[in-house]
């Protein structure tokens, strides 16, 4: 079972700058699919939907929790209500801030993220966990010295801490919209939900490191986009550096340790000091 899409994708060209630093940034991903734009093929393009749709129409989550449901009722022969809410609200937010994240870390770019211009795709077989994040527009910010700073879709800024706090507002912004349609449809609470967004933000730029091979610049990255508790975020970055590397502490939970015999993640709050 699969989240049904009827994708609206604008046409786009591959060879603008955005589009060759997502190209670039995808081959340090390769077991997530990050592309600009939608396949060509119609079947393929069938398992994409745009985030405005999930946001538009929010019974898409529920048919998206719901296959997440027969999932874990075949692994684990219960599917709490409270954990396909967590999985769900993860996985979707985590991609949007990946986006963000890896073009901030690898390019100094910042993309669109509005919920008209990203796709997401979910696992149309198996555990229907998000596997793909698609950019629908040219449109990006970069700094002064951006060799692409003079490209009509760029929008240049003055300094590393201004593109930081633009790449926090659109992802806020597009959070803020999860909020809005995904909150009614579940018991979550809203600070739940910011602290999931937190945690989205927090993680981008540090996976980024990780998977260019320079972990403590992803770090430092994620300092860059939360300096400090600044609203509606609820906490500054917490990577900390410790004996075994670096850690944080996850302001949200995903609620698997409800499943019948799990334990609890090794990050989640109620167990992570």
């Amino acid at each position: 079972m699969t989240v049904p899409a009827r994708v609206r994708a604008r046409t786009t060209s591959a060879t603008t700058p955005v589009a060759e630093s997502l190209l670039r940034a995808a081959s340090r991903a390769p077991h997530f699919e990050l592309r600009f734009g939608l396949p060509v093929d119609q079947a393929e393009r069938a398992e994409w939907t745009t985030c405005a749709e999930f946001l538009d129409e929010p019974q898409r989550f529920d048919v998206w929790r719901k296959s997440l449901a027969e999932w874990l009722r075949e692994q684990y022969g219960e599917a709490p209500d409270r954990t396909t809410a967590g999985y769900v609200m993860s996985w979707y937010l985590n991609v949007v801030g990946v986006l963000g994240g890896l073009l901030f870390h690898t390019a100094r770019r910042v993309p669109s993220l509005r919920p008209a211009d990203v796709a997401l795709r979910v696992a149309p077989e198996g555990r229907p966990h998000t596997v793909g994040v698609a950019l629908l527009t040219d449109d990006f910010a970069c700094l002064p010295e951006d060799p692409a700073g003079n490209h009509p879709a760029a929008t240049v800024v003055a300094d590393e801490n201004a593109l930081a706090a633009l790449l926090r507002t659109r992802f806020a912004a597009h959070a803020a919209g999860f909020v809005g349609s995904f909150g009614p449809t579940v018991r979550l609470g809203r600070r739940t939900l910011w602290a999931a967004a937190t945690d989205a933000l927090d993680s981008a730029a540090w996976t980024a490191g990780q998977l260019c091979g320079d972990e403590t610049a992803g770090v430092m990255d994620s300092a860059l986009l939360l300096p400090a508790k600044l609203d509606p975020f609820t906490s500054a970055s917490t990577l900390k550096a410790t004996d075994t590397g670096w850690t944080r502490r996850r302001e949200s939970c995903c609620f698997h340790f409800v499943l019948p015999n799990a334990e609890a993640c090794g990050t989640c709050p109620r167990v992570c000091s």
